[in-house]
C-alpha cells in the first residue's frame, strides 16, 4: 500500500460519520439504479417478445402503386417529355402470396413466412353476438412465426390441425360469449353463415387481441369471407429482430409491397418504455447527487482541519499532485465500497423483485414481476456514481493542493 493511500484512509476514519453518509447514498444510489433499470428493462424486453410472438417481426401487406405524371422537358410546346413519380398509392391485400415468399427466402435473416386471410365477421352463442376478426392461417407456418402454440390455456392445437371446423377464440372473447372447448357457435360474414366448435383457447396477455381474433384454417376462412385467392398479408419472423427496421426497407423497395417492422408499429409504446426507463433514472441518481454533495462537504472540511497536517506532507517532500491524490483517494476508496455495496444490493432486490407477485393484462400476461439482468445496467449505475462523486471531490483536493507551508504557518491560507 502507497503512503498516499495510507494517508487517506487515515483522514476517512477522521470523518467517519460524514464519509458513512456518503457512503450510504453511493449505495443506495447504485442499487436502486440497477434495479430500477432491471425492471423497466424486464417489462420492455417482455412487451417485445409478447408483440413478436403474436403479430410477427415484420408484416407485409398492401401493394404499391406509383402514379407517373409527364412534364415537358423544355417548357409549354415542347415535345419532349419526361415521366416523373407523382403519388403513390396503396392497393390493399397481396394478389400472389406465393411469389413474395419465393423472393423472402433470398433475404438471410428470414426465419419464417406465414400467410394470413383476415376479414370482418359476426360471432353469434346462445349468449350474446359480438363483432369479430377472423384470421385465416396455415397452422404449421404460423406456429413458426409466432408463440402460438405456448399460448393455448385450454384445449389443444391437435384438434384444431385435423378438423377444420374448429376455431381458435381468444380467452377474453370466450368469457364475454361464455363459450369453452368443444361448444358451437355461428359465424356471418358478407350473408354467408358457417357453423363451427371451440377447439382451443389461446391468451397472449393483449387485450386488443384476446378480445377480437378467431383464427380458422385457411380453407375455411376462404370459404367464409369469400377469398379464394390471395393474402391480406404475410407475417414474418427473422433471425435478429433488431435489424427489422432495415429489412422492412429492403423488402419495401425488392417487393413493393407496403412493410412495417415491429419497431414502427409499437412506436408509441416503445417510446414509452424508454421514457419511463429515463424518468427513473434521473430520480434514483438524486441519491448519487447527495452522496457526492456529501462527500465535497466532507472533503471540504477534512482541508479545513488538516491544514497542519498538509503543511508538514509538504515539507518533508510531498508535492501538490500527492496531496490532490491523497484527497482523491480517499473518494475512491468509499466510491469501491460504496459501487460494491450497491451492486450488491441492486442484484439482491432484484432478485427478491422477480418473485413478487403482480398480476397485469393488456399489453401482456404475466403473474409477476419481469425483470431482466444485464451487465449494462451495473456499468451505468456505477459509471453514475463515479462521474458525479469524482467532479465533487475534484474542487477539495485542488484546494488542498494550493495551499502552501508558509501561509498555513502564518494563518493567512485560503
Amino acid at each position: 500500500m502507497s503512503p498516499n493511500v495510507r494517508i487517506a484512509i487515515r483522514f476517512l476514519t477522521a470523518k467517519k460519520s460524514s464519509m458513512m453518509m456518503s457512503l450510504a447514498c453511493i449505495i443506495l444510489g447504485v442499487g436502486l439504479f440497477i434495479v430500477t433499470q432491471a425492471t423497466t428493462s424486464g417489462f420492455k424486453n417482455y412487451f417485445i417478445k409478447t408483440i413478436l410472438g403474436t403479430d410477427g417481426a415484420v408484416r407485409i401487406q398492401d401493394r404499391m402503386q406509383s402514379s407517373m405524371q409527364s412534364i415537358a422537358a423544355g417548357g409549354n410546346g415542347s415535345p419532349f417529355e419526361i415521366q416523373v413519380q407523382n403519388s403513390r398509392r396503396y392497393i390493399a391485400g397481396i394478389d400472389y402470396p406465393g411469389q413474395l415468399r419465393a423472393m423472402l427466402r433470398t433475404f438471410p435473416n428470414v426465419a419464417a413466412v406465414s400467410e394470413v386471410i383476415h376479414g370482418q365477421a359476426t360471432i353469434r352463442s346462445s349468449f350474446k353476438t359480438d363483432a369479430i376478426q377472423v384470421y385465416g392461417i396455415h397452422l404449421d407456418d404460423h406456429l413458426r412465426v409466432s408463440d402460438l402454440g405456448s399460448q393455448i390455456v385450454r384445449g389443444s392445437l391437435l384438434d384444431f390441425r385435423i378438423n377444420p371446423g374448429l376455431a381458435l377464440l381468444g380467452r377474453e372473447m370466450a368469457e364475454r360469449l361464455q363459450l369453452k372447448v368443444g361448444d358451437s357457435f355461428q359465424l356471418e360474414s358478407e350473408g354467408v353463415t358457417h357453423r363451427y366448435r371451440v377447439g382451443a383457447i389461446y391468451e397472449t396477455g393483449i387485450e386488443d387481441v384476446d378480445r377480437v381474433r378467431l383464427y380458422l384454417n385457411m380453407e375455411e376462412a376462404r370459404s367464409l369471407l369469400r377469398k379464394p385467392t390471395g393474402a391480406s398479408y404475410l407475417q414474418v419472423s427473422l433471425y435478429d429482430r433488431d435489424r427489422a427496421e432495415r429489412d422492412a426497407g429492403w423488402m419495401q423497395q425488392a417487393l413493393q409491397h407496403s412493410v412495417a417492422s415491429w419497431q414502427h408499429r409499437e412506436k408509441t409504446w416503445l417510446q414509452v418504455f424508454t421514457a419511463l426507463s429515463v424518468s427513473t433514472a434521473i430520480t434514483v441518481s438524486v441519491f448519487t447527487v447527495i452522496a457526492a454533495l456529501a462527500m465535497f462537504n466532507t472533503l471540504a472540511m477534512v482541508v479545513m482541519e488538516k491544514t497542519k497536517d498538509i503543511a508538514i506532507l509538504r515539507s518533508m517532500g510531498y508535492t501538490r499532485q500527492d496531496i490532490s491524490r491523497i484527497f482523491l483517494w480517499q473518494a475512491v476508496i468509499v466510491l469501491a465500497i460504496g459501487c460494491a455495496g450497491g451492486c450488491l444490493l441492486g442484484w439482491s432486490v432484484t432478485l427478491a423483485v422477480s418473485r413478487m407477485p403482480l398480476q397485469i393484462r393488456g399489453i401482456f400476461s404475466t403473474d409477476h414481476f419481469i425483470v431482466n439482468y444485464s451487465i449494462w445496467h451495473y456499468v451505468g449505475a456505477v459509471g453514475t456514481a463515479v462521474a458525479f462523486v469524482m467532479f465533487a471531490s475534484l474542487l477539495p483536493s485542488r484546494r488542498a493542493a494550493r495551499l502552501e507551508p508558509g501561509d498555513i504557518i502564518r494563518g493567512t491560507a485560503q
